[in-house]
C-alpha cells in the first residue's frame, strides 16, 4: 500500500434527483464494484436504504460525487447533493461524508456501459451505480497519488471528524 492510503471498505454514492448510484470497494482498496440502485421515492428520499447499506457495509467513510461545473463552480446541483448530504450524515453518524469531484462521471459510465455492448435504453437501469464505481476508483486513485484523504469531508454540529484530513 502507498504511504498515507488507509485500509477499509468505502462506499461511494452519485445522488441524482430520482436514484442513488451506490458502488463499494474492498478493504485494500483495490476492486470497486456496483452495488445497487436506490430509488429517491419513499421513506425519507432513499436515506433510510442508504443507511442500511452503510450499517451492511460498514466503511470507513461515505463517498458522494460533488457535481462542480465544468469551471470548478457549483450550481444548484451541487447546492442540492450538499443539502442531500448534510442529512445523510445524520442518519449514518458517526461514519464520515466527504464529497469528491464527479465531473463527468454519468458521461464516462454511459461510454463504458455503450462500449460493454449495453443498449442505451437500459442504460438507465444501471447507468448511476456505473457513476459511482467511477467516483470511487477516482477517489481511491486520488488518495494513493496524495497521500491524504480525498475530497472534502462535511461537517454538522455534535460530529467530530478532526483527525481526518482531506483536501
Amino acid at each position: 500500500m502507498p504511504e498515507g492510503f488507509r485500509t477499509g471498505v468505502r462506499l461511494a454514492i452519485d445522488v441524482g434527483a430520482v436514484r442513488i448510484g451506490v458502488a463499494r470497494c474492498d478493504l485494500h482498496g483495490i476492486l470497486s464494484t456496483p452495488v445497487r440502485t436506490v430509488s429517491r421515492k419513499g421513506e425519507r428520499h432513499g436515506l433510510r436504504e442508504l443507511g442500511e447499506l452503510v450499517a451492511e457495509h460498514d466503511p470507513i467513510e461515505v463517498l458522494v460525487g460533488l457535481p462542480r461545473s465544468l469551471d470548478g463552480t457549483e450550481g444548484p446541483a451541487a447546492r442540492a447533493v450538499r443539502a442531500y448530504s448534510g442529512e445523510l450524515l445524520h442518519t449514518i453518524r458517526p461514519v464520515p461524508i466527504r464529497l469528491v469531484d464527479e465531473r463527468l462521471t454519468t458521461v464516462t459510465a454511459h461510454q463504458v456501459l455503450h462500449a460493454a455492448g449495453r443498449s442505451s435504453r437500459r442504460h438507465r437501469e444501471v447507468v448511476d451505480q456505473v457513476a459511482a464505481v467511477t467516483i470511487l476508483e477516482a477517489a481511491l486513485d486520488a488518495e494513493r497519488q496524495q497521500g491524504r484523504p480525498p475530497g472534502e469531508l462535511i461537517e454538522v454540529a455534535g460530529v467530530d471528524h478532526s483527525n481526518q484530513e482531506g483536501t
